[in-house]
């Protein structure tokens, strides 16, 4: 393992340590249509996967400089058929390794088979508590009960039960359903993370982001059902995560950039978080480099840390070491220049765009039939007149 080294970043000397979590995009392909989805708009445009062998370069290499934990995720990353094999991999090197999914395509047998090549997690997707809404979302008549079966499928094999659902206007009214279905499921953790406005998401925010009070309500919601669950000695976790652009202050997106995380996305562009290629900024690739030289040495993962970069009010601000300005991404969708303080920040000159934002929330009246689609031809058949 690589020791920690220090760059000289103008004000302040960053430290580098070892990237703790490397995420494995093994494709953008999905069978689902999700008008939140992370992945880059232009999806369809990234060709060429990364091949088994080069998948496999690339956690090797993920291990000797450090990296503990691995998430195979998409896209859908049971499209991959030799997801199997670098389950495999990734237990010989070491890895905790963690599958999120949604649960369209997996089967009995594919747990079965997992289990014994020794993945550790798997994090099961919905996309609502009922079978319309559900699917109407995902695009799939059968989505919900494949949900559902894929979820006991994992819970019988003996692996941790993690649910995740995004939440968002159109569902947000079910958090007590919702949790429900999880407690009988007999989940162990349950993430409820309210939607971050990226990729399709963000294409769809005015659509998607609640209203202040649909999120107070929720909140209490989930609060109260956290107690009676601690009350009657229930082991379910609840995990609810509120939507930043309701803070006055940023998230630390990422633990700070080039930190914790690293992304290789299916065309093996490498990157700090997986929504960083929309930005303006020429990321490496592991085609071309080795990732000791990408995570310690490539202008890209250089490129923000430290606080040298910082412009005002952040360079100066007190609370710098604990948000890093904020989300880079989040800052150049909504200014247009990544360099800027996060308009999350009550103290950033953009501040406007987000209150903006949230009083557009509070009058929507938008239905889901008029969200932009991921996979757009897939929608047609829930909305047809």
């Amino acid at each position: 393992m690589n020791m920690p080294s220090s760059m000289l970043t103008g004000q302040k000397v960053a430290t580098i340590g070892p990237p703790l979590w490397l995420l494995a995009e093994l494709t953008y392909r999905c069978p689902l249509q999700c008008p939140y989805c992370s992945n880059p708009l232009d999806f369809a445009q990234t060709e060429r996967e990364l091949s088994t062998e080069e998948w496999v370069k690339v956690l090797r290499q993920g291990r000797e400089i450090g990296a503990a934990q691995l998430g195979f995720s998409g896209g859908e990353p049971l499209v991959r058929q030799d997801l199997q094999e670098l389950i495999a991999e990734a237990r010989h090197l070491g890895y905790y390794s963690n599958l999120i999914t949604s649960g369209l395509g997996l089967t009995n047998a594919k747990v079965e088979a997992f289990a014994s090549a020794g993945l550790d997690h798997i994090q099961v997707s919905f996309q609502a508590s009922d079978p319309e809404l559900n699917n109407a979302l995902a695009g799939s008549r059968k989505a919900f009960e494949q949900k559902l079966a894929m979820a006991r499928a994992v819970k019988e094999a003996g692996y941790p039960m993690v649910l995740n659902f995004v939440i968002h206007r159109h569902n947000i009214h079910q958090m007590n359903d919702i949790m429900a279905l999880c407690e009988s499921l007999e989940a162990d953790f349950v993430e409820l993370a309210t939607c971050q406005y990226y990729g399709w998401a963000f294409k769809n925010r005015e659509g998607l982001m609640p209203s202040r009070s649909q999120l107070e309500k929720a909140e209490r919601e989930v609060n109260q059902y956290r107690a009676r669950l601690l009350h009657d000695g229930s082991a379910m976790k609840l995990i609810f995560v509120t939507p930043d652009y309701y803070e006055e202050r940023p998230k630390a997106c990422m633990n700070g950039w080039g930190s914790l995380f690293l992304t290789v996305a299916p065309d093996g562009a490498a990157l700090p978080c997986h929504s960083a290629r929309l930005l303006p900024i020429d990321f490496p690739n592991v085609r071309d480099n080795d990732l000791k030289h990408i995570w310690y040495d490539s202008p890209g993962f250089n490129h923000y840390r430290g606080d040298g970069w910082m412009p005002e009010p952040c360079q100066s601000c007190d609370e710098k070491e604990k948000d890093f300005g904020g989300c880079r991404c989040q800052a150049f969708l909504l200014t247009g220049n990544a360099d800027n303080a996060d308009p999350v920040c009550s103290k950033s000159a953009h501040h406007d765009r987000i209150l903006a934002a949230r009083q557009a929330a509070d009058h929507a009246t938008a239905g889901i039939e008029e969200l932009t689609y991921r996979n757009a031809g897939n929608s047609r058949m829930f909305f047809r007149s």
